[in-house]
């Protein structure tokens, strides 16, 4: 792979230099292509066990056939709390880390099997269910992939209409998306932080990644943009994947949120990059993750108690 420049901490920074991951276990979902699997990859190069946690599990053993490292297929649907449970249930020992890589864009509307809209109930809900069922066994950090989408057309999440039923266009429910998984990562890290816990919450983004994640795009014509972007301007999942990894192992601050150096943050080395001012916005975090919880009948793990208003 080749190196990228680190505009944190000067020289360069790649996937050659992640730290020794041997004894270490580590859950990536949407493991099975895209960065997902380049990360998985990597991951696993380090000297990781990693479990690649997919909805098809036949496309996820072809996948970690051509993984250098040790690897485990289990299945998970993203779409169907009642999979979520049911992976997190089976989960036996330490996990050192959580990658909440799995993600659905711009579909036309559908619904997950639960009556959530797709992509806020499968990037979000789902990522959300899983983390709070897995933290009791995870020893190190979550790193939730996020979106710089999650700045588009001043994406904000409208409490009194989630499903998007009044204005649902497949653009604005996958920004609101990715403003969910940065306000998760918020909120989750102000709990983990008030808990004692020393696990950390971070995001990261890809920039423009060329993968197979836009070719279920709604409309046929940006499809076709989509293919072009893809030839001519994308940095390859390689490079997608390298947020992803510092996010993972280097020394950040609980929060943090990785993308590219580069112009737009489209491509370049991963670094520090800022958010939108909603994305950053604590009291939404918080009623989010309470409406989360109703939603999905799940809730932080690490404390039996809040304060009232929290």
């Amino acid at each position: 792979m080749a190196e990228k420049t680190n505009t944190q901490g000067g020289g360069t920074w790649s996937a050659d230099r992640l730290p020794d991951f041997g004894g270490r276990t580590v859950v990536v979902t949407g493991a099975n292509s895209g960065i997902g699997l380049t990360a998985t990859d990597a991951l696993a190069r380090a000297g990781a066990h990693v479990v690649l946690a997919v909805r098809d599990t036949e496309r996820g053993r072809a996948a970690a056939a051509a993984v250098h490292g040790s690897t485990e297929v289990r299945r998970l649907d993203l779409a169907d709390l009642a999979s979520v449970r049911s992976f997190a249930e089976d989960w036996q020992g330490p996990l050192h880390l959580l990658v909440n890589n799995a993600g659905v864009m711009m579909l036309p509307r559908q619904h997950t099997k639960d009556g959530f809209e797709m992509q806020f109930g499968t990037n979000h809900l789902g990522h959300f269910a899983l983390t709070n069922l897995l933290l009791p066994h995870i020893t190190d950090r979550v790193v939730t992939v996020s979106s710089g989408a999650h700045r588009w057309g001043g994406a904000r999440i409208d409490f009194d209409d989630l499903d998007l039923a009044a204005n649902y266009t497949p653009q604005r429910a996958y920004a609101r998306s990715k403003l969910a998984n940065l306000l998760f990562t918020l909120e989750l890290q102000r709990r983990l932080t008030e808990s004692g816990s020393p696990v950390r919450a971070l995001a990261a983004h890809p920039g423009y990644a060329a993968t197979n994640l836009q070719s279920h795009a709604a409309s046929p014509v940006l499809r076709a943009f989509m293919r072009i972007g893809n030839r001519f301007f994308a940095q390859d999942d390689r490079a997608g994947a390298l947020p992803t990894l510092y996010a993972a192992t280097e020394d950040l601050p609980g929060a943090s949120y990785v993308g590219p150096d580069g112009l737009g943050e489209m491509r370049g080395a991963p670094t520090l990059v800022g958010r939108s001012r909603a994305a950053g916005d604590p009291l939404t975090a918080r009623r989010l993750w309470r409406v989360s919880e109703e939603l999905t009948g799940t809730h932080f793990p690490l404390a039996q108690d809040e304060q009232a208003g929290v």
